[in-house]
């Protein structure tokens, strides 16, 4: 059971990257974006005033922050293609089609049933358990609708993408096109199930809300712990929507107008230099994007092969810089929260301890990101905010997570970036592609009937065969590579850059594709 359920979590965590690869480079861009747009910024550097240096960080800013509003459309195309056995091309096709389908299925139930949501003029459709993916407005499932899609995709898609049929009518619905005629199908039934099993859920997160304010330091550290761990299921925004934008976070009365909500509230406060109230501690949603991912960020990298720590860094560094400095740390989220959910419970568990410490240390301050709180918390001054602790205690938040994420990935080593087995030092050998050496490596496999799957990653091999007893180690061993790995029945040959081509010269000497 084993040696079945851990090639399959990989497989899943590989696919889970996929869509994630680019977001590095993007996160850099991200940042620039925000602060050529930065207001509190503009007041240091009158320059960033200038229309065609604002045009160009808008321009930055929106473009690269509409991947991370579509990360579910993302991961349903990379996880479908990833996990497809054959044309990878056709199963990522499908499942953005299926996607739309699903999209559309939603909207026209709750259009119909006269269940579609009007958007509030504050707030949009956040606080109604609605979204907009696409332009088209349906139940927010969050990433994990993407997700769900994508899996489904890729599993109907490698058991029906073979299927043929007779005739003129129904051949026309063979091979890819009867597994996007499947998926359809599915597709439309979860956009109209979504409708009626996902507003339940939203509606008992929603109830939570009243015994979160009810409950003292106990209900804020539930308000942090939720608002962090549903992140995923886009559930997040009905724990923090009715505090930050509704009498449920506080009311204020000035000049004969009442403000209500507790972002409406604390900027009032500023604005009219008034002390700011107990309200603004449900903004504290912010205090862990601004300093817990360097503490995630700088754990990965030290826990990652001392061989990999660079790579892993130029990788992680510019996604907790996001975080902090753009408040979107879905990018980072995303590289653990299902390859290791341990240590996204205990990520949910340090946001919300640290809102209660920052509560019961009278902080009063603005920690919506670590450039707009420093400018914001200078002009407000430290009578009115008590910034200096606010700082300390973010440096503090950066050791707990250091500490205990490293405590946990080594004590159960668990998957994170830069962690996968060590290359082999010594150089790569190249393998002829030639018919005779890709028969030679077959037969060391066990065989043609003992392949089960072919893939490769970026210098290895990766083959999952039936029965690891025919697996020949000396005469794998003995064919050009740089390392052979044989782990149950998953092998590893390292090929090093040329594992791409091993695996394609393979796939047509087996005469079929397979991954």
């Amino acid at each position: 059971m084993k040696n079945r359920i851990t090639p399959a979590l990989e497989r899943f965590s590989k696919a889970m990257l996929a869509p994630l690869a680019y977001l590095s480079a993007a996160g850099l861009l991200l940042v620039a974006g925000a602060l050529l747009t930065s207001n509190p910024l503009a007041e240091v550097l009158p320059f960033l005033r200038w229309e065609p240096v604002h045009l160009l960080g808008q321009l930055i800013y929106k473009c690269l922050t509409a991947l991370i509003q579509n990360l579910s459309v993302l991961f349903c195309v990379g996880i479908a293609a990833a996990l497809a056995r054959r044309e990878k091309h056709q199963a990522g096709f499908i499942a953005l089609m299926s996607y739309l389908v699903y999209l559309t299925a939603g909207n026209v139930t709750l259009t119909e049933l006269g269940m579609l949501a009007q958007p509030d003029g504050l707030t949009g459709l956040y606080a109604s358990g609605q979204t907009t993916v696409l332009g088209i407005q349906t139940v927010d499932t969050g990433v994990f609708g993407g997700v769900l899609l994508g899996l489904l995709t890729a599993w109907v898609f490698n058991r029906t993408c073979e299927t043929t049929h007779k005739g003129i009518l129904p051949g026309i619905f063979s091979g890819t096109r009867w597994s996007f005629t499947c998926m359809a199908g599915l597709a439309a039934a979860l956009g109209f199930a979504s409708c009626f099993v996902w507003p339940p859920v939203q509606r008992c997160i929603s109830a939570l809300t009243g015994f979160i304010a009810a409950s003292g330091d106990w209900g804020l550290f539930l308000y942090g712990f939720l608002e962090r761990l549903l992140i995923p299921t886009g559930l997040h925004h009905l724990v923090y929507m009715p505090f930050q934008f509704s009498p449920l976070g506080g009311s204020l009365m000035a000049d004969g107008v009442t403000y209500s909500g507790a972002y409406v509230v604390m900027m009032t406060e500023y604005n009219l230099g008034l002390p700011f109230s107990d309200g603004i501690v449900w903004m504290y949603t912010g205090f862990t994007k601004t300093f817990g991912y360097f503490g995630i960020a700088a754990a990965f990298i030290f826990c990652a092969r001392k061989e990999n720590r660079r790579k892993t860094a130029a990788q992680l560094l510019p996604l907790a810089f996001t975080a902090s400095l753009a408040s979107i740390t879905e990018p980072l989220d995303f590289l653990f929260c299902f390859s290791a959910p341990v240590l996204w419970l205990a990520h949910a568990a340090i946001s919300g301890a640290f809102i209660v410490i920052l509560h019961l240390s009278h902080v009063t301050a603005f920690t919506s990101n670590l450039l707009g709180s420093l400018l914001m918390n200078l002009s407000a001054g430290t009578a009115r905010t008590n910034y200096p602790l606010l700082y300390l205690l973010g440096l503090c938040e950066i050791m707990v997570y250091f500490v205990v994420f490293t405590a946990l990935i080594k004590a159960l080593d668990l998957p994170t970036p830069g962690r996968c087995p060590e290359e082999p030092a010594h150089p790569e050998k190249t393998l002829p592609l030639d018919e005779t050496s890709i028969e030679a490596l077959l037969s060391a496999l066990g065989g043609r009937e003992n392949i089960c799957a072919v893939d490769n990653c970026f210098t290895r091999l990766r083959v999952t065969v039936k029965d690891p007893a025919f697996v020949k180690r000396q005469a794998l061993k003995a064919l050009p590579s740089s390392g052979v790995v044989v782990n149950g029945c998953e092998v590893q040959v390292v090929y090093g850059l040329q594992a791409p081509q091993v695996k394609q010269t393979v796939e047509e000497q087996l005469n079929r594709v397979i991954c």
